[in-house]
């Protein structure tokens, strides 16, 4: 939480506006049953401790995942720091909690069945628009701590584009530099989505 804490504010100084950061998949369940109780209950207590902190800066919190699957009181606290920071206008937290890439295209499905769409009006937007946020940009760069080189089902749908910075930092020791760091690396990339560049990297 601490790094999350960090990496946030720096974010905030950068005029970066959304920060997503993965605390928990769908995957995360087969580990043992205590280390999933330990990391839930650390889970409602950060947010219980932190959070007029990260209200009173003007952040908006948001969390993505399966919330059906979390505990009525886990359920609560979310939908009250939602609410309560849902005006909040200095940036965007979002929690990916109970969360997994490709749950979230499966769910985005059912809604289009569901709601009776036709076939040919399915397309990339109609199922965009049925993501946990569909408000919510695409990540423009993904970083990987601890030398991972995978995205580990994070945000599949909307990481096509993404750009990836792989550091060999541990998590717990991510700091501000190393935010630096990655969009400088960044900023030195030429975005092509698909096709030419429209611009040569700019010196560093």
């Amino acid at each position: 939480m601490r790094a999350i804490k960090r990496v946030m504010y720096g974010c905030e100084d950068l005029g970066i506006d959304v920060l997503s950061v993965y605390a928990f998949s769908t995957e995360n369940w087969t580990r043992p049953r205590a280390e999933v109780t330990a990391l839930m209950r650390l889970f409602h207590e950060t947010l219980e401790r932190e959070f007029a902190e990260i209200h009173e800066r003007g952040i908006r919190i948001i969390v993505s995942g399966r919330r059906g699957e979390l505990s009525r009181r886990m359920q609560q606290r979310i939908d009250d720091a939602e609410q309560k920071t849902a005006g909040n206008r200095n940036g965007t937290l979002n929690v990916c909690l109970n969360y997994g890439g490709r749950a979230e295209v499966v769910d985005a499905v059912r809604r289009l069945l569901a709601e009776g769409l036709p076939a040919e009006q399915v397309d990339e937007a109609a199922v965009a628009a049925r993501l946990y946020h569909p408000d919510l940009p695409d990540p423009d760069l993904i970083i990987r701590t601890a030398g991972e080189r995978r995205l580990s089902n994070f945000l599949l749908w909307q990481s096509a584009y993404s750009e990836i910075y792989v550091t060999e930092t541990l998590w717990p020791d991510f700091d501000v530099p190393h935010l630096q760091e990655a969009i400088v690396d960044y900023q030195g990339r030429v975005r092509r989505f698909g096709g030419r560049p429209l611009e040569e990297p700019a010196a560093r």
